[in-house]
């Protein structure tokens, strides 16, 4: 067997290196199971720290745990290893934010090399890259070892549209956008959208080292031969067409576990609650789920009115109030307020977002509108309250409450008050408009379904693109052995 025909007979092999926030994760794990049960090999490397917490979140002190073990056993190659990204598992990355997004702009592009040099030089492999889109790294790896680039969008093609064009809203005075709310009609794919409604990097006039970072990922996404996207291509057709007018796009979502409930891979960073008893108590549809993610910060005064909104709403409700989600305050919540709700509320420090979600007891979401949040929520029939706090959530929010009109608004003021928040739980668990958001989820619920199900879009796009990365690949190859 010539080395041509070696080649051809041995699978696709992806090297994936995660992004390290938990809403960048999931899809990712999610993509590489995907991307194993239709034959593919995988590595799959998360950083050193992210191990750490998920292995400390699953009450597992070996830190030599596979996460994918239980994948491995169903027939699945995906084989797991961890890279460090310069810090002590220990460091405080938060309180320390702009030394390691330096580190992660700078250094840590010398340790993913390593990684991937001895992961290719190992054994002769058909290799390819997956990255997050937001890695600043990809484009020059790839180069170096001659590796098909793909790069992975975990947000809607919208908000990759409004980066991807940056330069055109630069040019067109629309970024930064400093508290202008003007309508913007001329980017391709995008009938209009207010810059109200653009992500929280374009609303700020001063740069700081992170816009430094998101600005360049979008400079180099340029060059990735193939751009994957966890969205639908029904519900966002224009702007999706209109990217791929640029470069091979495909929308390939929503990228959910194949059994959606059943976690078999860990990817909690941190411990996960169970509610299952205190939800199986309560009437179906009585329940409201508030959580605002696993990154977002807020000030106490927001929780306070959201707090005071709960109480005299009376609904049960289940809110996940966690560490670090403000700043430097020890006690959150007013005085009284726990007594007040005991017999309708929990609250928990964090929970599975989808073993709540697909309880029957849910009947609404109050939620800081992550991307992963959005498509749960849709895919569970709860129809949501949005109340985003920064980056693309801001934008996300047009997409629930004015495109696709499965939730509304907490507040539609500046100001977050007590009376708006009860009288929005109100509407929407039960009444009117809670019906008409429950028929529309209904209808967009049905496209995801449709996209996901055999011949489905996001079914012809998956398998598009791995007939194409495979085609790709094997002439990577032999442009390789021709010189």
């Amino acid at each position: 067997m010539n080395t041509e025909e070696s080649h051809k007979s041995q699978k696709p092999h992806a090297i994936m290196i995660s992004f390290h926030l938990q809403g960048h994760i999931i899809p990712f794990v999610n993509l590489a199971i995907k991307l194993a049960s239709k034959g593919f090999s995988i590595t799959f490397a998360h950083l050193d720290y992210i191990h750490h917490q998920i292995t400390k979140s699953h009450n597992t002190t070996a830190e030599n745990i596979d996460i994918f073990a239980q994948a491995r056993k169903s027939g699945l190659e995906i084989h797991y290893t961890t890279l460090s990204d310069g810090f002590p598992v220990e460091f405080n990355r938060s309180a320390n934010f702009d030394e390691h997004l330096d580190s992660f702009l700078y250094q840590f592009p010398d340790k993913v090399d390593e990684l991937v040099g001895k992961i290719v030089n190992s054994h002769p492999g058909n290799y390819f890259l997956i990255a997050d889109t937001f890695c600043v790294w990809h484009e020059k790896i790839a180069k170096k070892y001659n590796l098909v680039n793909v790069s992975f969008w975990t947000e809607p093609a919208l908000v990759f549209s409004l980066y991807y064009h940056l330069e055109l809203l630069r040019e067109n005075g629309d970024v930064p956008v400093n508290r202008r709310q003007v309508n913007v009609d001329y980017v391709p794919g995008i009938k209009s959208i207010n810059t109200k409604d653009f992500m929280s990097y374009f609303q700020d006039s001063e740069l700081h080292l992170i816009h430094k970072v998101i600005f360049r990922a979008f400079d180099l996404v340029k060059e990735a031969d193939f751009i994957l996207c966890n969205t639908v291509q029904e519900l966002e057709s224009e702007t999706i067409s209109a990217l791929q007018q640029k470069q091979p796009f495909y929308a390939i979502g929503p990228l959910f576990e194949p059994h959606f409930a059943n976690n078999s891979v860990a990817r909690s960073l941190l411990p996960e609650s169970n509610c299952a008893d205190w939800l199986n108590s309560k009437p179906d549809g009585s329940v409201l789920y508030v959580s605002f993610g696993s990154l977002a910060k807020t000030d106490k005064n927001v929780i306070i009115e959201i707090a005071g909104g709960l109480l005299l709403s009376e609904v049960n409700f289940i809110w996940v109030l966690r560490p670090g989600i403000v700043e430097s305050v020890n006690e959150l919540l007013p005085d009284g307020f726990l007594d007040s709700v005991k017999d309708r509320g929990l609250i928990v420090p964090w929970c599975s977002q989808i073993q709540i979600l697909t309880n029957q007891a849910i009947g609404g979401f109050l939620t800081h509108c992550g991307w992963n949040s959005v498509l749960e929520s849709i895919w569970c029939g709860v129809p949501m309250i949005c109340y985003p706090l920064f980056t693309d959530q801001i934008t996300n929010r047009k997409l629930v409450v004015d495109d696709w009109r499965v939730g509304m608004n907490l507040c539609d003021g500046e100001s977050i008050t007590k009376e708006e928040v009860a009288e929005k739980i109100g509407s929407l668990m039960s009444g009117e408009r809670a019906d008409e958001l429950r028929q529309e989820i209904g209808k967009v619920r049905k496209t995801l379904e449709i996209a996901l199900a055999k011949d489905g879009s996001s079914d012809k796009n998956f398998d598009c693109f791995v007939q194409d990365v495979t085609a790709e690949i094997l002439r990577c190859e032999k442009n390789v052995a021709l010189n």
